[in-house]
């Protein structure tokens, strides 16, 4: 297991809208173009939502543990944290 991976977010207040969100991913949306339109993490946002690379430690549990679980390629489904709800899509 790769001890450093590479992923992407979308950071929303509210789950209702973590899940309007994953309902327009999944009817074929661009990740990185509803980053930029709806994430409040505006650095991450203005790079479609591009967290680059971290390593375990690095961010707040809940986000960590699912985005190690996840698959490259593969969105979760939205993960609460005290920022909000994000959705997570691994890269590498």
């Amino acid at each position: 297991m790769s001890n450093k991976i590479k992923c992407s977010h979308i950071l929303v207040k509210k789950q209702s809208e973590a899940l309007e969100i994953m309902e327009k991913l999944n009817n074929g949306e661009k990740f990185g173009k509803m980053a930029k339109e709806f994430s409040i993490d505006s650095p991450s946002a203005k790079k479609d939502g591009n967290l680059g690379y971290f390593t375990r430690g690095m961010m707040v549990k809940p986000f960590e543990e699912a985005a190690f679980s996840l698959q490259i390629g593969q969105v979760s489904q939205p993960v609460k944290s005290e920022f909000g709800y994000h959705i997570i899509k691994r890269y590498g």
